[in-house]
């Protein structure tokens, strides 16, 4: 059974976009891009909220560009190499090949494309990964902390969901921000 990754930048308190909706203090290091490329070569489909996917959808184009450094060309080509499932009920065409829009998120649904996939999946947007984390789907959480604290925006984590975590790798960079990584326990 491939497993379901959680992984999302956020501020130390817990915020992935500040009031703003800026996510500029979250730039990685090339030795975290390079994490995050290592990751991405693992994942089969993305499950995608509306907005995550418009964010990361640039990875298409990124994949062509002749400028393009050789950190950002292995993370795009692999990032175009895998599937994507987009939740949106306002999206009719998701503008990228490999992409197919689902209006709802079904956690049943989730739960047998788990079981049937080849390779990992991850699920990006905090309010779709809420969805998953509530239903008991996700089996790891990876959080890239930005040495930083912006008093507000949107959260990284949902409110009302406890699960119990083990720590499975953490590493710290040059420019401060620590990566955690953690199996999600699942209910005896």
């Amino acid at each position: 059974m491939a497993k379901l990754i959680y992984a999302i930048n956020c501020s130390l308190d817990g915020y992935y976009v500040d009031a703003d909706d800026s996510i500029d203090f979250t730039e990685p290091v090339d030795e975290l891009h390079d994490w995050f490329a290592d990751l991405e070569s693992t994942i089969g489909t993305h499950l995608y909220g509306r907005r995550m996917h418009e964010t990361m959808a640039v990875w298409e184009e990124f994949a062509v560009d002749p400028e393009i450094t050789p950190l950002y060309k292995r993370f795009a080509d692999a990032w175009v190499d895998s599937d994507t499932i987009v939740y949106s009920r306002t999206l009719d065409d998701p503008g990228v090949p490999r992409a197919r829009v689902v209006r709802e998120f079904d956690p049943a649904e989730v739960a047998a494309l788990k079981a049937s996939a080849d390779s990992d999946l991850d699920i990006g947007g905090p309010e779709l990964a809420g969805q998953a984390l509530a239903a008991g789907l996700v089996d790891e959480v990876i959080l890239a902390v930005a040495p930083v604290i912006i008093g507000g925006g949107r959260r990284a984590l949902p409110e009302g969901v406890r699960l119990q975590l083990e720590l499975l790798e953490q590493r710290t960079y040059a420019n401060g921000t620590v990566l955690v990584r953690y199996r999600v326990r699942q209910p005896e």
